[in-house]
């Protein structure tokens, strides 16, 4: 079955991520001084890199082979990543996993040491969508994590996370991408895909997309 576009394009390095050099920079510096945080909140509107940027990272801090903060993307470990089969990396879409039971059953499992990677990495995407009562029992995780447990939390409205959530995160903010940084992806995009177009073309996709990459 084909892959649709955003999901056969989708960055693979942090140096691949468009738009958001603010963010990716201060990543890689990071995981090259080893100076990682425990708990991670992106925000931002939505296309913009920040499930992406999450995945990255988790690759990048489990790195067999990692160069200049970058996942090497060959070792067993990135390429389970890349696959969606690895066993320390755990997704979770808040949106339909948002109540108590589902955090409690997270926190239960955070404690166990990880299966084969360095770290346990959490993404909660759409992490606005917890209940409250979710929220407190994720607050108390936040508080006192596990040193090999690392939390992404990804939003597009931050205003929704109780300011006790937010605080205990190492906050980043994505924003909506250029248009002309959308319309140079899209040409790279056609170029490789084999795909005839007029540029003029791209600029009216790209000026539609309101800076969403992903709609684009």
């Amino acid at each position: 079955m084909a892959q649709v576009f955003y999901r056969k394009w989708r960055p693979q390095l942090l140096t691949d991520v468009v738009g958001q050099d603010h963010v990716t920079m201060t990543l890689k510096q990071a995981i090259i001084s080893g100076r990682v945080a425990h708990a991670y909140l992106f925000c931002g509107p939505r296309g913009t890199g920040k499930t992406s940027t999450a995945r990255i990272l988790a690759k990048a801090v489990n790195c067999l082979n990692p160069s200049q903060g970058e996942p090497c993307n060959q070792c067993h470990i990135c390429k389970a990543v890349n696959d969606g089969h690895a066993m320390d990396i755990i997704e979770m879409d808040a949106a339909s996993h948002r109540g108590i039971d589902d955090v409690r059953n997270l926190r239960e499992k955070v404690n166990f040491t990880p299966a084969e990677a360095t770290y346990k990495v959490y993404i909660i995407d759409e992490a606005h969508m917890l209940t409250d009562p979710a929220s407190n029992a994720i607050l108390k995780t936040l508080e006192e994590p596990p040193p090999h447990a690392i939390f992404i939390l990804a939003t597009t409205e931050v205003h929704r996370l109780p300011a006790t959530v937010v605080s205990r995160c190492q906050r980043f903010d994505f924003r909506r991408i250029f248009q002309e940084h959308i319309e140079l992806r899209l040409a790279q995009l056609c170029d490789a895909e084999g795909i005839e177009t007029e540029y003029q073309v791209l600029k009216v996709i790209a000026h539609n997309a309101s800076g969403s990459l992903r709609d684009a």
